[in-house]
Formats: structure tokens, sequence, C-alpha cells
């Protein structure tokens, strides 16, 4: 009897991440067949797509309640075709909210549940391992320092790396990277990465603006790339543009090209979140900032277990570059701490590095090394019971 596996991809992170641990198992169990919710790569490596994993996108907290009857519909179907199948094991890729209550469930049932990638417990919302740690059989993280915080919960982990180690060079082609997006070799470039949602670029667009205006006046050799993930985000940043009567500055908007945009750049100033990291895989000099409505500020500082936001300054448990948020983003600060970057070739070395180190420690083989964490489970020989990891 072929090995089956259901899974859940959210979102199309998910699905490439889903997409290579397909790949990966199958290399070690050729009969292997999956099925649930995913997307296209997924479907690729032969994954039998019941939803796609476009369903299960939703825009904030009023889309995710508007849309939470449907959402709750298709989890449950899936729950009882689970049930119902007895798959060897259900593997839950990202989108908590959706998967953990699903995965508790499942394992209920008596089919191991693996959970690929861990929740942001370490930033905040700390006490959800309680209950991941009744709904999970095992965890795989990206990150080194999250296994030690499963463990003194009693869940059973695997560090795995995280993908775009694997993904990017340690020694990335700045030139290659100007050429291809026709940029002088010869001209400081800043990359301004303001997020990939609506509301993101609406909270960033007009002091990135402006901050471009300050560093062009500094600096006439300057230009500046803005990478923007869809038509919606691109047309509000070009609005900003208008509004700031800004036409005149060399500022170069892409649709995408957000890794060959940084790769090209002096220096970037991106918003906290995975641009970040991919920027340290870069070996980028950097500037983090981020502005949020003022009371939901509040509420995540309160909340907050860490002082930084940014992923490179997390991983290194110290301030490798500066974060600059809510009302300390203003154009001025932000421009001072990126001519600081621009005119000091030391640091910036000193910071690239710092960058290699930590793409090292990153590097794992993460899909080999998360197939490896599975395989287990798919041995109906083993002794796995849902009480063994029950808390």
């Amino acid at each position: 009897m072929a090995t089956r596996i259901a899974m859940v991809a959210g979102e199309a992170s998910g699905d490439l991440l889903a997409s290579h641990l397909i790949r990966a198992i199958k290399h070690k169990v050729p009969d292997a067949e999956f099925y649930g919710i995913g997307g296209p790569k997924m479907q690729a490596e032969g994954f039998n797509v019941l939803w796609p994993c476009e369903r299960l996108a939703v825009h904030g907290y009023v889309d995710a309640l508007k849309r939470y009857r449907e959402l709750s519909g298709i989890r449950k179907m899936l729950l009882r075709r689970i049930k119902r199948d007895r798959p060897d094991a259900f593997i839950g890729v990202d989108a908590p909210d959706f998967n953990l209550w699903l995965e508790g469930k499942v394992r209920a049932a008596g089919i191991p549940a693996i959970h690929f990638v861990s929740p942001s417990i370490w930033a905040w919302r700390g006490g959800r391992i309680k209950g991941i740690a009744r709904s999970v059989s095992h965890m795989l993280c990206l990150f080194p320092f999250e296994p030690a915080l499963y463990e003194k919960a009693g869940v059973p982990v695997s560090y795995v790396g995280h993908p775009l180690a694997d993904v990017f060079p340690l020694l990335p082609d700045r030139n290659a990277a100007r050429e291809r997006l026709n940029l002088p070799e010869d001209r400081r470039v800043v990359a301004l990465l303001p997020g990939s949602r609506q509301s993101e670029v609406r909270n960033l667009a007009a002091t990135y603006i402006a901050t471009a205006r300050i560093l062009a006046e500094r600096h006439p050799d300057i230009c500046f790339v803005v990478p923007l993930a869809t038509r919606e985000t691109r047309l509000l940043f070009a609005e900003a543009l208008h509004a700031a009567q800004a036409e005149d500055l060399p500022i170069r908007m892409l649709f995408g090209h957000a890794v060959d945009a940084m790769t090209a750049a002096d220096a970037v100033l991106v918003a906290s979140g995975t641009a970040s990291l991919e920027a340290a895989l870069l070996k980028r000099p950097m500037v983090i900032s981020y502005r949020i409505g003022k009371w939901q500020y509040r509420l995540m500082k309160r909340m907050a277990y860490q002082p930084w936001v940014g992923l490179p300054n997390i991983l290194s448990n110290e301030t490798v570059v500066p974060e600059l948020l809510q009302d300390a983003a203003t154009p001025a600060a932000l421009a001072d701490a990126l001519d600081a970057w621009l005119t000091d070739a030391e640091a910036c070395s000193r910071l690239a590095e710092r960058f290699t180190e930590l793409h090292l420690t990153l590097r794992q083989n993460t899909a080999e090394r998360a197939a490896a964490a599975v395989l287990p489970y798919l041995d109906r020989s083993s002794e796995w019971k849902p009480s063994q990891q029950a808390v």
C-alpha cells in the first residue's frame, strides 16, 4: 500500500517550501502520494490539489472575519477526508491559524501531525506554545534558537535551517544584478522596499520618498530602485510620488525583482519581515523601518518578547543594523542611517562577514533535513502514538 501524506500550504511561500519537501520525501519514498490544500509548485511535484492554496489567503482581520465560515467549512471537510482516508501523516506548512486547529484534531485521531515553520512565538504570543504542544507531533523550525523553546515545552522538534539560505549564493554578484536591471556600475544605488502589503506601502511610501529626496540632495550620483509585488502596491507608490511632487527624483519602480534590486544596491531601506532576512543573506547593509497604526503598535510593543523586530538583529542577538520604527522613522533619521552605510566601506565589509556567518548557520539543506524528520512517522512499524507527545 502506497504511503499517503495529507498537507496544507496556505500561500505562495508555503507552496514553494512544501514542493521542495515533497520532492525530498519522494526521493526516499518513491511511492508516496500527497493530497490536500496546495499550489501549482506542489502540483508540479504530483500533489493532488483538493483546494488551491489561494482559497486560504486573507487580507487583514476584517477579511478573515468575513471569510471565517468559508474557511472553517473547508477545514472541516478536509478533516473528514483525512479521518476517512487515514493517511500516514499530516504536514501543515506555515499558516498556523488554519493548520494548528486541524493538526490537533488529526493528532487526536491517531495520525502524526507535523508542523513545518514555527509560528513566531519567540516574538510575541508566547502563550500559544501550550496549545501547539497539544496539537503537534513534531515541529520543524527554520531558526536555530527556536528548538530550545519547544524542547522546554516537551514538543519533539528539529532544526532544519532556512530554505532561502540554500537558494541564495554565499557571494552575490552585484554587477550581474545591475546588468539585469540595466543600472550603471558607477552610481550609488539604494533599494527601497516598503513591503508587499498595500497597508505597508500606504504607511511607508511618503516617508521613503522623502528619505530619497534628502539622499539625492547629498549624493548627485545616487539612484533608487523600488521593487513592488503587485499592481496595487505599484499604483499606491506611484500615487505617493505624485502627491510628493517627486517625479523628478531618480526613482525607478520595478514589478517584482526584489532580490535583484537588493543585490544591486549599495544599501537597502526595508520594512521588517522576510525581506530583511533576504537582504542579510545577500550581504547588504540595511536600515529596517516600519510604521503601523498607533494603537496596534502599542499593543504589539507590549506583547513583544524581543528588543528587535528585524530578523538580522534577532538572529544575531544584537543590533547589527539600525531599526527605526514608528515616530523614529523620520526621513532625516532614515537618510542619516543609510548615509552611514554609504560612506563607510569598512563597516559594510564587517557586516558582510557577520551575514556570511549567519548564512552558513541557516544553510542546512532544509528540504532534506525536513524529510529526514518526517520519515520516522511514515514507518508503519514504528511505535508512535498520539499520547507520546501529550502535555
